[in-house]
């Protein structure tokens, strides 16, 4: 086996700690990124995958948020747009001088793979000229990174994740380019987000981007999104929109 688990567990815990531990932030980051490891290794043992591709999915899941936490350390925010892109970040700490790959896996054959893996995780699409293995292994931790943000929104302070509390979010207005997109049944285009309610809202729309269907159950049985689909705003309007959008998310997971 060329990935310890153990090892690879005590270096992100070595790495993570020289960050501030109670910043809900940080804290929010560490448990993503050990659930999102646990995602990648779910779906790559339902795609059929070798021990040692099991792991290697197992990995880009530890390594996918890495450069989270020197984001939230320099800037406070997990807004990409308003600081770094914190893929590219990460894959530059990870792959540029000093290489910190090489203290996680005991060879460089898998270094291209990985690298992209990271780098594309947060686009919101891939590159097409990718081979099959590297797409397959990017569309896990896609899926494996999807999948756990539904659990952030239900089980982490909304206003630690928004800045704002929740009752004010419902109040806001879901924007008209916003439900279109739902209704075109794919990813909420960042830039076209304005509101609050736009931003909580779009990430239902992540369902839609789940390429496998091993991912599709596991979002169904964990049950975050269809908690989060609960969502009752004031707004009579908007909340007929909001059940438009659990009617066609729920079928686009069952279908």
């Amino acid at each position: 086996m060329l990935i310890d688990e153990t090892k690879v567990k005590e270096l992100f815990a070595n790495y993570t700690k020289d960050y501030n531990a109670e910043d809900p932030k940080i804290s929010l980051k560490v448990a993503h990124t050990y659930r999102v490891a646990e995602n990648s290794r779910y779906i790559a043992e339902k795609l059929g995958l070798s021990e040692d591709d099991v792991m290697l999915a197992w990995l880009i899941g530890m390594l996918h948020d890495i450069g989270r936490f020197e984001q939230i350390k320099r800037y406070q925010t997990f807004s990409d747009a308003q600081s770094v892109d914190h893929a590219e970040f990460g894959a530059d700490l990870l792959f540029k001088d000093p290489v910190l790959i090489t203290e996680y896996i005991e060879t460089r054959e898998f270094d291209d793979l990985i690298e992209i893996a990271v780098r594309q995780h947060n686009k919101y699409r891939i590159s097409e000229d990718l081979g099959e293995r590297t797409t397959m292994f990017a569309n896990i931790i896609r899926d494996a990174d999807k999948i756990d943000i539904f659990r952030v929104q239900v089980e982490e302070p909304i206003e630690g994740i928004y800045g704002v509390p929740f009752e004010y979010i419902k109040k806001q207005p879901l924007t008209d380019q916003v439900f279109e997109q739902f209704k075109e049944g794919h990813a909420i285009i960042r830039s076209t987000k304005k509101t609050y309610l736009d931003y909580y809202v779009g990430h239902f729309s992540l369902a839609f981007e789940l390429v496998y269907p091993c991912s599709r159950r596991l979002t169904l049985e964990q049950g975050y999104l269809k908690k989060l689909l609960e969502l009752q705003v004031e707004d009579e309007e908007v909340q007929k929109k909001i059940e438009y959008i659990k009617e066609k998310i729920f079928l686009s997971l069952e279908g």
